[in-house]
């Protein structure tokens, strides 16, 4: 078959509705983000709470997990371009990662016996869920691409109906986990934290992964096919031909130069980001993190060096580098989307958790749920805004996928500048009104619709199908490195009203030992660091972070900067895109 052929039944394929396949991708993605988001929105309280990390140390894990998570897709789908398949693959990481949700319900069950065991269980825990993640992510999302024609001006609006398939999921999770798991008791003053209720949370994210996968093990075959009744995302097969009716070459072509270059390139990078990583507000004698400095520079190390030996495949043809660096591009620009975007699980929560009057219509909802409007909001606009595409299309004022996820930078800068705004001047023991985290979530929802789906779209279009899968999971590499950044950008949280509370009980002038105007002897500073109090303003680039509006207005700056200049080169994007939009 030609390619004019190809266009043909793409264009003949874009009149009908969506492949049922579609709806069993849907509903199996619905449950994997349901075990993941239910897991996420309570991950860094349980961290506080129960295994007595620090806010800062619990920011860095959780970026640092949600990084490796969104790292380790490479790795799944060269496992799948090349032996497994992407049907093997989703079934291999559903019952990995339920595997890692029961042993997080260890944790949380063990942690008031030993809380160092607790700790063993949960990093043994993580590691698992982030295998089987890598497993699982790219794989699912490829066949969503592969359902459909080369050139199906369907996909824009299959991937954000699939994306809605997620946030129903990412709903379910945060309203189900953390109602069993987030749980407090008493009234004001009077209010503590059921800490033990936290596995129950973990158990049930473990029982949505184990349905979500059976399900698909039983519906594969019957509705995940092609039109003529061929399984898609079956184990790959390489014959003598290594050209697909479509011109494109059907495998990789790495050598062996090649691939010992890209590993010395992974080393070198990986020693200069660690050097650069090292944080100067350590004391001497005092150790680094190793999260900090040793797990985020291999996740930015690996993604540039796995993204370089992509490009030293000799069977690429210009077009095809052209489209791949296109998508090179985006994931860069998309890395300050995610790691403001992130600070819902980590510094976003802290701040909904104490220095948030949570109470809205009568109802004082826990910490961890505040996060859930993001999905809310998901389940109401994507339909809307996968209308608005299509409708924008007929009338050819549909902008180019680039300028979409500009867009998406330029909403969550203006969700963070609201929210900035609000929060500026605001007293140690003020409190936020919770109606301003619903209004910043609505701008970053609209903004992660304008981004995130229509990337996951790009992949599709303009991944040569060799590596359909390895590509979804470069895609990812900006998640990741996103991800690592969040963690970071993190723990410039500044002391909350909790902070200076528990300081004033124990004796300590907090106000006075962070303005320097206060002593602070050896002792107040090991005292302080029992507390989990910090003793000196978080530092980004030199600037010391003082207050809740300057912690907000580096989200601002930095999604905005991204997002003016990726408007600024969409036009030469476009034109190394060959046609796709």
């Amino acid at each position: 078959m030609n390619t004019s052929a190809v266009a043909l039944d793409a264009e003949a394929a874009s009149k009908k509705g969506h492949p049922k396949g579609l709806g069993v991708l849907f509903t199996t993605e619905m449950w994997e983000r349901f075990n993941f988001y239910g897991m996420r929105a309570l991950l860094s309280l349980f961290l506080v709470n129960a295994l007595a990390f620090s806010d800062a140390d619990a920011s860095i894990i959780y970026g640092g997990f949600l990084g490796l998570s969104y790292l380790t897709p490479m790795l799944g789908g060269y496992i799948s371009d090349r032996y497994l398949g992407n049907r093997n693959c989703i079934l291999l990481g559903g019952f990995i990662m339920a595997i890692g949700q029961i042993l997080l319900f260890f944790s949380g069950w063990m942690y008031e016996g030993s809380v160092d065991t607790a700790r063993l269980i949960m990093w043994t825990a993580l590691f698992v869920i982030i295998i089987g993640n890598g497993f699982f992510k790219p794989n699912i999302s490829s066949m969503v691409g592969q359902l459909y024609p080369k050139g199906d001006s369907r996909l824009d609006s299959a991937f954000t109906i699939f994306y809605m398939g997620i946030n129903v999921g990412a709903f379910l999770g945060m309203t189900i986990c953390p109602l069993l798991g987030d749980v407090k008791i008493g009234t004001g003053e009077q209010t503590v934290r059921v800490v033990t209720a936290f596995k129950w949370g973990f158990l049930a994210a473990g029982a949505a992964m184990l349905l979500g996968t059976l399900l698909f093990f039983y519906l594969k075959d019957k509705y995940v096919v092609t039109p003529d009744g061929k399984a898609i995302g079956a184990r790959p097969k390489f014959g003598v031909q290594q050209v697909n009716p479509t011109g494109e070459a059907e495998k990789a072509h790495f050598t062996q130069p090649a691939i010992l270059g890209v590993c010395v390139l992974l080393v070198a990078l990986f020693f200069g980001i660690h050097y650069l990583s090292l944080d100067p507000n350590v004391l001497p004698g005092a150790s680094q993190n190793p999260i900090k400095v040793w797990v985020y520079p291999f996740i930015y190390a690996a993604g540039i060096s796995l993204a370089v030996l992509i490009l030293t495949d000799k069977s690429i043809t210009k077009i095809e580098r052209d489209r791949i660096m296109v998508l090179y591009a985006v994931a860069f620009f998309v890395i300050f989307f995610w790691a403001c975007f992130e600070q819902a699980g980590s510094s976003l929560t802290f701040i909904a958790d104490y220095q948030t009057d949570r109470r809205l219509f009568g109802w004082d909802m826990p910490a961890s749920f505040v996060q859930n409007a993001n999905s809310i909001f998901i389940i109401i606009f994507a339909f809307p805004m996968s209308f608005l595409w299509s409708w924008l299309q007929t009338k050819n004022a549909e902008p180019i996928s680039p300028v979409k996820q500009a867009i998406g930078l330029a909403l969550l800068a203006l969700g963070s500048l609201i929210i900035g705004l609000s929060v500026k001047g605001l007293g140690q023991t003020e409190k936020l009104g919770v109606i301003w985290l619903i209004v910043m979530y609505l701008f970053h929802t609209i903004g992660e619709l304008c981004l995130s789906p229509i990337g996951l779209s790009l992949v599709a279009k303009l991944a040569p199908i060799r590596f359909s899968s390895l590509l979804m999971g470069v895609w990812f590499i900006g998640n990741a490195s996103g991800y690592a950044l969040a963690g970071t950008l993190g723990t410039l949280l500044p002391p909350t009203g909790d902070k200076f509370e528990k300081a004033s009980k124990a004796g300590i002038d907090l106000q006075g030992v962070l303005d320097g105007t206060v002593a602070a002897s050896p002792d107040l500073l090991a005292k302080m660091k029992s507390m989990n109090i910090p003793s000196h303003y978080p530092q980004f680039f030199g600037f010391s972070i003082h207050n809740l509006y300057e912690f907000f207005m580096v989200m601002v700056i930095l999604p905005g900067a991204a997002a003016l200049l990726l408007f600024l080169i969409s036009g030469i994007l476009k034109k190394k895109m060959h046609g796709v939009r």
